[in-house]
């Protein structure tokens, strides 16, 4: 019998993802284990392996197709013996488990540009539910779950809509132009409904911004070109809304004098050894050393090594480092796993690899998920201070600057230090101003006083 291929799931929260690349065509012959193809998610290109061995029967999705939906069908595998007339007998593909098997609407629709639409398999209609919305004539309508969110947030009837997807299905524009039109407003009752619905429906069904069409009005025909968001830019202004609807941000900074961390990292590269080709087994950066200093922080400031949950406080027992690398794009926070344990030159050498993995985004998702807490290193940029964005589930994020000759005042006299500015932005809801404090203070003693990371 023939054997599905279907759009794997590469990680937990994966929801869709682009079919980059097919490393094999119809025809050919592979194994269990093989490389067949190049699926791209919002952070990383990954490898898929076939599970099965057979040949190719049918490439379902081509190559470049985006935005792909998880267990969806991608090609068809024939088992020794089968040939191309075996694969109309294929079973179907798995729904996604996000879509319940009694919703009738066409498969593969979208709000936007993107695989056309096949014609619908037809299927008996179900009784509409109390939750199902009817038009006038009695017959069902059919609506994007982003449509029937945004309806909601405006107070908008659906019923008075016309849909311009496929087989009239309402989609994302439909709204957006009844918004801008004016026209189907919801009675009061339905209205009085939307902030409810506003408050249940999950972040990433909010607008991040005015449409396409209301800021294109504001700009000469022919100045401009469209560059089409990808999944990463998605994924980063999805993030950073929620973080600052969700988290009320409180900001603390210090300044940290470098000298001694400076001089410590002189003598430490110095004694690096060699292999038989003269390169260093390490080389440390600041931003290694700002990495550890902030671990061992977290490590003596337990009470600030948290995540916020409704429910609990949720206190780790590591402080496993996020850390901001700019790709282009965008930017993606490989993890230092555990920093508190490791020695500098381990953490050094892990992040030179993620670093360049990270821009060939051929990161792993546990290599990029999760972590206590992160850093975001502008400093190389010339940029003195700033104030970063908690990605949740994270508390805290330290943003640090560049680190410059400026004057300080010692034993009552004026003198030249290296000042590094890092500002600590935290989660006030489990991270407030005196832990916050706290934590910082206890980072500046390990940068100022920087042998204590040895030992």
């Amino acid at each position: 019998m023939p054997i599905n291929i279907t759009m794997p799931a590469l990680s937990p929260t994966m929801e869709e993802g682009n079919l980059a690349k097919w490393l094999v065509k119809e025809g050919d012959t592979v194994s269990a284990g093989d490389v067949i193809a190049e699926i791209e998610t919002d952070k990383a290109t990954m490898e898929v392996e076939a599970v099965d061995e057979g040949t190719v029967g049918k490439i379902v999705v081509p190559a470049g197709t985006a935005g792909v939906k998880v267990n969806e069908l991608i090609a068809i595998l024939l088992a020794e013996g089968e040939d191309a007339s075996a694969i109309g007998s294929a079973p179907a593909a798995a729904p996604a488990a996000a879509a319940p098997a009694s919703v009738a609407r066409p498969p593969h629709s979208t709000d936007g540009p993107g695989t056309p639409t096949p014609e619908p398999t037809p299927t008996p209609t179900p009784t509409p539910s109390p939750t199902t919305l009817v038009g006038a004539d009695g017959g069902r309508i059919f609506s994007s779950p982003l449509a029937r969110r945004l309806a909601q947030l405006n107070g908008l009837d659906l019923k008075a809509l016309t849909g311009s997807g496929p087989h009239g299905r309402i989609v994302k524009k439909d709204v957006e132009a009844a918004v801008a039109s004016g026209t189907g407003k919801a009675a009061p009752a339905a209205a009085a409904e939307a902030p409810k619905a506003a408050a249940a429906a999950p972040a990433a069904a909010m607008p991040t911004g005015p449409s396409k069409d209301q800021v294109l009005k504001l700009f000469e025909e022919g100045s401009y070109e469209l560059v089409p968001h990808d999944g990463m830019r998605k994924t980063i202004a999805k993030r950073l809304q929620e973080s600052k609807q969700t988290i009320p941000h409180f900001y603390v900074s210090v300044d940290c004098e470098l000298d001694a961390l400076l001089a410590l990292r002189v003598q430490l590269n110095d004694a690096a050894p060699k292999d038989k080709d003269g390169k260093p087994a390490y080389k440390l950066s600041v931003n290694d050393m700002t990495i550890k200093a902030l671990a061992l922080a977290l490590r003596d400031v337990p009470d600030a090594n948290v995540s916020w949950t409704d429910d609990a406080m949720v206190k780790h027992k590591h402080a496993d480092v996020g850390v901001a690398v700019s790709i282009p794009g965008g930017l993606i926070t490989p993890i230092i796993r555990k920093a508190e344990e490791k020695a500098l030159s381990v953490i050094s050498n892990e992040m030179k690899d993620m670093g360049k993995r990270a821009k060939e985004r051929k990161l792993k998702p546990e290599e990029y998920q999760g972590g206590t807490t992160a850093v975001s290193n502008m400093g190389m940029m010339g940029v003195k201070n700033f104030a970063a964005v908690v990605n949740p589930p994270h508390a805290t994020i330290l943003a640090v600057g560049a680190g410059e000759k400026r004057p300080v005042v010692k034993n009552d006299a004026l003198a030249v230090a290296t000042v590094m500015t890092v500002t600590l932005s935290t989660d006030h809801r489990c991270v407030d101003g005196a832990l916050g404090a706290e934590l910082l203070a206890a980072f500046k003693g390990y940068i100022e006083n920087p042998m204590s990371m040895l030992v």
